[in-house]
């Protein structure tokens, strides 16, 4: 059987590079449980504000949040005041969960950089929350995949695109899997700048689980 591998982590160093970056010192078990529960919560407190990619940057005295959305106005709010809260709950959430409870409060500053991405439709993660909010509707899986594969590939920056869906599709007893694709898709060249996205749609009969690539071309040095 093949070997699968994530497709950024087989670009990263190359064309792609890691969403958690920057420097741990002797902190690491301690900042990596914060990296984790900070993009947990934010992932569950923004579901509506269409979250592309979170970003987190470490440096010796603070940690940089960066929030891609297709949604900024619902992050920041009536003068910013949207950011500042969700800055004081992140930091209550860190000196709860985690083990060392001082620390964070007296050496980390945080920040929160919003991003906006201008065109949700060659983002794969936003392509796949989409296509999950539709099934979750009792829409066709067929025609949410193809009305989707449709709307990226009008975009001049998408080369191709696939997607898959696997679950129990239209609430049948046994799961399986299906994928429709267009234009090219090179998985295996390093150089290829695929965008590649995964999520869930909540069904009353059970999960579906969605895939998308998108591919822009290549990069070079």
């Amino acid at each position: 059987m093949a070997h699968k591998v994530h497709p950024k982590s087989f670009r990263i160093k190359g064309t792609e590079d890691w969403n958690v970056r920057g420097f741990y010192g002797r902190k690491m078990p301690q900042y990596l449980e914060e990296d984790y529960l900070t993009k947990e919560f934010l992932r569950k407190k923004l579901a509506e504000a269409s979250i592309a990619n979170i970003q987190i940057e470490h440096s010796s005295n603070k940690l940089n949040i960066i929030i891609e959305t297709a949604r900024p106005g619902l992050i920041i709010g009536r003068g910013g005041g949207g950011v500042d809260a969700l800055k004081k709950e992140i930091e209550n959430k860190i000196q709860k969960k985690t083990k060392n409870k001082t620390a964070s409060k007296v050496t980390r500053e945080i920040k929160i950089e919003i991003r906006e991405v201008k065109n949700p439709w060659i983002s794969a993660a936003l392509v796949a929350q989409m296509a999950a909010q539709q099934i979750e509707k009792r829409m066709p899986f067929r025609q949410v995949m193809k009305k989707s594969i449709e709307r990226v590939m009008t975009n001049r920056e998408a080369k191709g695109i696939r997607m898959e869906v696997s679950g129990r599709l239209n609430g049948i007893e046994i799961a399986r899997r299906e994928w429709l694709g267009q234009g090219r898709m090179p998985r295996n060249t390093i150089r290829a700048d695929i965008d590649y996205a995964q999520d869930e749609a909540q069904c009353t009969y059970g999960k579906i689980g969605i895939k998308v690539w998108i591919y822009k071309g290549d990069k070079f040095d």
